[in-house]
């Protein structure tokens, strides 16, 4: 039974949920709090709330991106096919964090190969998100190797790693944090990846050299 502070305060849950969607439709995402805020006016309480979560999730109103975590239908379809939007999703589900890797490299047209996951890299505990909007995968990564990333402005502004942080991380786990990998070998190692670094910005190169050669052992 739904639970109200007074009976003249009533609204069908079905008339609820169509106002409260008419409001949260355009948020790129929001979480139980901003719902229940929303629910104040109408003194509503929390019974009322979490039915119409649950109905609205059986009607595919709304969609979960994580526990807690919400976006409408109607929001997915507006900014789903935008780079932007997902890219600045996956720094909000898992928070410090920024994409990186191959999916960066993509991003800066560095690589052909088909990347289907969004891959990030976050000082916190390994962690992956399946949701509407995609795969999310998060590494967790050393407090001194969290930098070289960047805010890219946009219709949904996100931070990425840099051409160079991104070869950087992507071979960090690809070598359990460069075991074996001596300077000397970079070339071997990014022939095996098929990573034209010739590609990269001169600058992005140079800083890509720069910090490998802090990391790797070297025969000098």
């Amino acid at each position: 039974m739904l639970a109200f502070h007074n009976w003249h305060d009533i609204i069908p849950i079905v008339k609820y949920r169509k106002i409260l969607l008419n409001q949260l439709q355009s948020l790129p995402y929001f979480d139980k709090k901003a719902i229940c805020q929303l629910s104040e006016p109408y003194n509503i309480q929390q019974g009322t709330v979490d039915a119409y979560i649950k109905q609205s999730l059986a009607h595919r109103d709304l969609f979960q991106l994580k526990k807690g975590l919400y976006v409408t239908a109607a929001a997915l379809k507006e900014y789903n096919n935008d780079i932007s939007y997902i890219l600045y999703l996956a720094n909000i589900l898992r928070q410090p964090s920024y994409v990186t890797s191959w999916s960066a490299l993509q991003y800066y047209d560095l690589t052909t190969e088909a990347i289907y996951t969004i891959t990030s890299v976050t000082p916190k505990v390994t962690r992956a998100y399946n949701n509407k909007v995609g795969s999310f995968m998060y590494h967790s990564i050393k407090k001194e190797f969290f930098f070289g990333f960047l805010l890219i402005p946009g219709t949904f502004d996100f931070f990425i790693a840099s051409p160079a942080k991104a070869l950087f991380d992507l071979i960090y786990f690809k070598t359990n944090q460069f075991k074996g990998v001596r300077f000397e070998d970079l070339q071997i190692l990014l022939d095996d990846l098929r990573i034209d670094i010739d590609e990269m910005d001169k600058k992005e190169r140079e800083n890509f050299y720069t910090i490998m050669k802090r990391y790797c052992k070297s025969n000098d």
